[in-house]
């Protein structure tokens, strides 16, 4: 699965206008592993998944990625994606689904209350 992930970045180089957020999917169908890089893509940066053997390899990747030397919009450089969120699901043994999804740098956050009376509260 890394070597997965870190020759699909080689191969998007500055394409995806790094630096990135990158979600990977891992599990399911190819439907579910989709559905959770792009659910992978809502933690926040600098954020890890509870489980401590995916934390890892996402900090593994992270570094992984960032020595590519990509860098900013491929021009080369040090930062060639903020972070990389793993979520995964269960399998059937004869199958390994992974998808990559990729967020711009720009990848905006907002939470916000709506009631039934169409009032709004940003909570953050």
């Amino acid at each position: 699965i890394k070597e997965f992930v870190v020759s699909w970045m080689i191969e998007a180089a500055g394409n995806p206008c790094p630096p990135t957020t990158v979600g990977v999917g891992i599990g399911g169908g190819s439907d579910i592993a989709m559905k959770l890089a792009k659910r992978a893509l809502l933690r926040k940066v600098g954020e890890r998944h509870e489980n401590k053997e995916i934390a890892a390899m996402e900090e593994e990747l992270l570094h992984a990625i960032n020595e590519l030397g990509i860098g900013a919009m491929g021009l080369g450089g040090k930062t060639t994606i903020l972070d990389i969120h793993i979520e995964v699901a269960h399998r059937h043994p004869a199958s390994l689904p992974v998808a990559i999804a990729m967020q711009c740098w720009a990848n905006r956050r907002k939470t916000m209350k709506i009631d039934k009376e169409g009032n709004i509260w940003n909570i953050d």
